[in-house]
């Protein structure tokens, strides 16, 4: 077995195996920040609806 051409074979696995890790973890972070923006939105509609008590409460559906 060529030692040369299977440490370039661990070498090319292990790059891809960091390019992954490195993909993975900046869409956890953009996940993270939706989900803060998420968190945002439901406490300032917490806030609207405790200034509002009545906002949302009646809807006229039409069909």
């Amino acid at each position: 077995m060529n030692i040369t051409a299977l440490s370039g074979v661990l070498t090319n696995i292990q790059t891809k195996n960091d390019v992954g890790t490195a993909v993975l973890a900046k869409a956890m972070d953009s996940n993270e920040t939706l989900a803060q923006g998420v968190v945002k939105m439901i406490d300032s509609a917490a806030m609207e609806r405790s200034v509002n008590p009545s906002v949302g409460s009646n809807f006229d559906v039409k069909a």
